[in-house]
């Protein structure tokens, strides 16, 4: 089954993780001091809350997804993804939040970025710094229909980091 998964940028991780635990009745499974995860089963969600980008630039639902729980759910939902339309970019392996993930990407025509992702353990760091520089080699937002990478607002690192 699969889990929605939505990311908020937030100014105050301690004051927003608080806000968010009690608001769900549950602490974070996963609690750093720039990221805080819950994974829960009443709503079934994979919520998630990390500071500011290094820009200072972003507060707010930065992008949602959905995660699956094998790695044939993922295939499942990168056809859809396929089907639906929109910017795609297939990130592949990559940690990221905390997790090693097998990931996909694609933006919709109103510029809100999706990702389909299947996690496959727990990761010592944020990111890698081998999947940021390879996403912004990749200029995965070139050519985007979203407004806010097209009017320079999004970096193809924000987009896939």
């Amino acid at each position: 089954m699969k889990r929605m998964h939505v990311m908020v940028r937030v100014k105050n991780l301690s004051g927003s993780t608080r806000f968010y635990s009690e608001l769900f009745g549950a602490e974070p499974t996963v609690s750093q001091d720039d990221y805080a995860k819950w994974m829960l089963d009443d709503p079934r969600v994979n919520f998630s809350i990390a500071t500011a980008r290094a820009d200072g630039a972003g507060f707010g639902v930065e992008h949602l997804g959905i995660q699956a729980e094998s790695p044939e759910e993922l295939e499942t939902l990168r056809e859809r993804i396929g089907r639906a339309g929109g910017t795609v970019k297939h990130e592949g392996q990559t940690t990221c939040c905390y997790a090693n993930s097998d990931k996909t990407w694609v933006v919709d025509a109103q510029g809100v970025a999706w990702e389909a992702f299947y996690t496959s353990g727990d990761a010592d760091t944020y990111y890698s710094e081998d999947a940021r520089g390879a996403c912004c080699e990749d200029d995965c937002c070139e050519g985007s229909e979203s407004p806010a990478a097209r009017d320079g607002e999004v970096s193809c690192c924000e987009v896939v980091a």
